[in-house]
């Protein structure tokens, strides 16, 4: 196996030389634009959280500016994103560092954890890279370089495995006092498992670690590490109202728990005849036009949505509260709006040009 004094100083001269350094996220200390990035990058490309960085900054270039904000334009700007919880507890933490905090964030791992929306890796990453703390992170690239290099048997997301994990992680941390080893340690842990040791075919010919890896001495690189078990993925059947009333459709806010949570979305029911009587509570036409289905794929479960498309015909005005509203088409950006919703609400647009 490795010796574990050589993995990081192995690792940090990797990271000096061939690690990822102009990231918008990076070259900073500012806890608040590091804190922002690793929510965003959760489960999520680093190519598709880039614009969707951009933008919030603009709209929201201090955590106060966030914290101050209306739910609804932070749903507004993270749509599209996907996982919305994330967006929720982006306001609340922001509510919480702004008015409990004065603004700051705190620098411990532990203060940062109690935070909404911050777990252990999470908290360890803002705290290495904003404060210099020599801190463990364990997301899923980390998981994915352990595995391989010490050929760590097991699912990474079972509590044994994962224990284990933490422990190794915690053992190759550096000693070094230096703040900037410390950060290039942590960033070249994310780098390596976000550029070579990739999912499908890791690039193990220029990996620091090739001669020695497990999984590459081995021939082991699609095993390691090990797959979640396989289950079946339930799917679930909704029907959507799409009701018209000239350039405008009907949106209804979801509860904020559950899937889409907080966002805008379109009136639906379980079939085809509740759906029916949905339309007729909101003053639709007696007749429904059948559009084609739309499936989106969950971590869990698949959603097959069957839409409808309504005119308005006696839509009763008193039904419009903070939950219900009429959103013009050619403003629907204005609105969170659900992938799907959006893939719906463009195909009905260009069907109408």
């Amino acid at each position: 196996m490795l010796a574990l004094t050589d993995f990081s100083s192995r690792l940090i001269a990797w990271q000096r030389i061939h690690g990822r350094h102009e990231l918008p996220w990076q070259n900073t200390r500012d806890a608040y634009r590091i804190w922002l990035s690793e929510i965003m990058l959760q489960q999520t490309q680093v190519s598709t959280v880039i614009p969707y960085y951009a933008r919030f900054l603009e709209r929201f270039p201090t955590v106060t500016a966030l914290a101050d904000a209306p739910i609804d334009d932070v749903m507004a700007l993270w749509a599209g994103l996907g996982y919305y919880s994330r967006a929720r507890n982006l306001h609340r933490c922001a509510q919480v560092v702004a008015h409990e905090h004065g603004g700051r964030f705190p620098q411990t791992v532990d203060e940062l954890a109690m935070l909404p929306g911050i777990g252990r890796s999470t908290a360890a990453a803002i705290a290495s890279f904003a404060f210099g703390a020599r801190a463990t992170i364990l997301d899923g690239n980390v998981k994915r370089v352990l595995a391989r290099v010490f050929g760590i048997e097991g699912f990474p997301g079972a509590k044994k495995v994962e224990n284990a994990m933490w422990t190794l992680a915690e053992s190759l941390l550096p000693d070094a006092a230096n703040k900037d080893e410390v950060t290039a340690y942590t960033q070249g842990l994310m780098d390596l498992g976000a550029t070579l040791c990739v999912r499908g075919k890791p690039d193990c010919a220029r990996c620091p670690f090739a001669s020695d890896c497990v999984a590459k001495v081995e021939g082991r690189q699609r095993e390691l590490p090990a797959a979640r078990p396989k289950k079946a993925v339930p799917t679930r059947k909704t029907w959507m109202l799409i009701l018209k009333d000239g350039d405008s459709i009907l949106l209804q806010k979801r509860p904020s728990i559950g899937i889409w949570g907080g966002l805008w979305s379109l009136p639906e029911a379980a079939d085809e005849a509740a759906l029916a009587d949905v339309a007729q509570r909101l003053g639709a036409d007696e007749h429904l036009q059948r559009l084609a289905p739309l499936s989106h794929a969950f971590t869990h479960f698949k959603l097959d949505i069957e839409p409808r498309l309504g005119e308005a015909r006696n839509a009763p005005r008193d039904l419009m509260d903070t939950e219900t509203v009429w959103a013009s088409l050619a403003k629907i950006d204005a609105y969170g709006v659900p992938a799907p919703v959006r893939k719906l609400l463009d195909a009905l647009t260009g069907s109408l040009i």
